[in-house]
């Protein structure tokens, strides 16, 4: 079994209902949900959208290999009317790998740790919260080490407690 970290969230339709239906099919896809963060409000990253995210970290024991938890988070995320269109651009579903376990994985189609994950604060927020102590493997700082180095000030607030 592999520690898989997940962000959740999404800008457009009913965030809520949609972050649950991710929770749910996450868990029947991949595998059971062991640590949760709270519900976050974020601005949004990129540039490419309008309108606040609703965000949430899950942790995730699964028996999947790395290829095959992408090949079903975008599942998940289509099945929740993602569509791709415009690089970080309005979304009702977004999946973002964080960690797999403490591999390091740089394939074409996949980047983990997540290439952009220590730049954003809608991501070390809530990542600081579940698992404060976790060492990123490439630069050897924990989560609570790299949300306080985090340049990115954009506004992230948490807008409910874990379920």
């Amino acid at each position: 079994m592999r520690q898989i970290i997940l962000i959740i969230g999404g800008n457009i339709g009913d965030r809520l209902s949609l972050i649950t239906q991710a929770k749910q099919l996450l868990e029947e896809k991949i595998g059971k949900v062991s640590l949760i963060s709270s519900l976050y409000e974020t601005e949004a990253w990129g540039g490419n959208s309008k309108g606040n995210y609703l965000n949430q970290i899950l942790v995730l024991e699964s028996p999947l290999a790395a290829d095959e938890v992408l090949d079903k988070a975008l599942q998940i995320e289509k099945v929740l009317g993602r569509q791709r269109d415009i690089k970080w651009g309005n979304r009702t579903m977004d999946i973002d790998i964080l960690y797999y376990g403490d591999e390091i994985i740089d394939s074409p189609n996949l980047k983990i740790p997540h290439p952009y994950l220590h730049l954003r604060r809608f991501v070390l927020e809530p990542l600081a919260e579940v698992v404060p102590n976790l060492v990123h493997p490439i630069l050897n700082l924990t989560s609570t080490e790299l949300l306080q180095n985090c340049q990115d000030d954009s506004i992230v607030k948490v807008i409910g407690e874990k379920p």
